[in-house]
């Protein structure tokens, strides 16, 4: 083994067991003894590894667990730089994810993130000052609410609920075989087979009242057939694409929207100095707000539908400023 899979070896024995003779990790590491005692040396000076020789029982052991119960672990070791910033990040977003929603059950995973970056360098003391998460939009959903959903999800059980539609304004009874929770511009969903419907179907967290786990076990549908459903479409939205949507920036925009993903199917290419986006789609009502945002510096070229759309949408914002 090289000399990273013995330090490897030699912090998972020692957390193992109270001590460790030297024999057992000559025999272990199959190194020189020599060799043993420079891996040790480094361990502790370089990686702060608190290794200690109790004289007492004759062998090697950690000094002490840390604080916070979980153990020492090597800092930042099995990881290059890109991969410590993304552990950082997603340490600094668990954070800030929606206080009391999965505070029990990621405790111990932040924990775990924490001790593998416990470097003096980078801590996370520093990266909360640094990275800023700005959610938009977040509309709260009852911890238990997402509990549930998250347990029936994974035990691959049955959930009923009640429903409310903001769209129709009205409550109906569903029972669904969870597949997926997607987390989609700061909100949580819920993938599931409608029953009742007997069709895939998205819910909002937020709306659903009095969730009930069923005894009966979930339907499982292909990921193949999820992705398909699912993604193949323009966001939140299901359903095969039925739509082309074909957008043209202004040259100003252009810089912008050219290197950006508004769909993992979109075609671009530019015209002069203006940028042509494609984008699959089967329902306009989330696509229509994307477009509307850029004001002027977008035209719809096609489909005719859709760029009448977005007209009348522009004539009646037009219309609240000539009262």
């Amino acid at each position: 083994m090289n000399r990273t899979e013995r330090f490897y070896r030699i912090n998972n024995l020692l957390r193992g067991t109270s001590t460790v003779s030297t024999a057992t990790l000559l025999h272990e590491l199959e190194v020189s003894r020599a060799t043993l005692h420079r891996d040790l040396e480094y361990m502790c000076d370089r990686m702060d590894v608190p290794i200690i020789y109790d004289h007492a029982k004759r062998g090697y052991r950690i000094d002490s667990p840390t604080s916070d119960g979980v153990g020492h672990e090597l800092p930042g070791l099995w990881f290059n730089s890109r991969e410590l910033h993304a552990l950082l990040t997603f340490h600094h977003f668990l954070d800030n994810l929606e206080p009391g929603l999965l505070s029990p059950h990621i405790a111990p995973l932040k924990a775990r993130i924490q001790a593998l970056l416990g470097s003096k360098e980078k801590t996370l003391a520093e990266v909360s000052a640094r990275i800023r998460i700005l959610p938009q939009a977040v509309r709260y959903s009852e911890p238990t609410c997402f509990q549930l959903a998250a347990h029936t999800l994974l035990a691959r059980k049955q959930m009923r609920f009640r429903y409310h539609s903001r769209g129709r304004d009205d409550i109906t009874e569903r029972a669904v075989s969870p597949q997926r929770l997607v987390h989609y511009r700061d909100n949580w969903y819920l993938d599931a087979w409608d029953h009742g419907k007997r069709a895939l179907r998205t819910f909002a967290l937020e709306r659903i009242r009095e969730p009930l786990e069923l005894k009966e076990d979930a339907r499982d549908i292909s990921e193949k057939y999820l992705d398909r459903h699912f993604s193949e479409s323009y966001g939140i939205f299901s359903g095969r694409p039925r739509r082309k949507a074909v957008l043209r920036f202004s040259p100003q925009r252009t810089r912008w929207v050219a290197d950006e993903i508004w769909h993992p199917q979109q075609k671009g290419w530019f015209e002069g100095d203006r940028y042509c986006l494609e984008i699959p789609y089967s329902d306009d009502r989330e696509l229509v707000l994307d477009i509307l945002k850029h004001g002027p510096e977008v035209e719809v070229l096609q489909p005719t539908s859709l760029r009448n759309t977005v007209f009348e949408q522009l004539l009646r914002a037009e219309s609240q400023y000539r009262k």
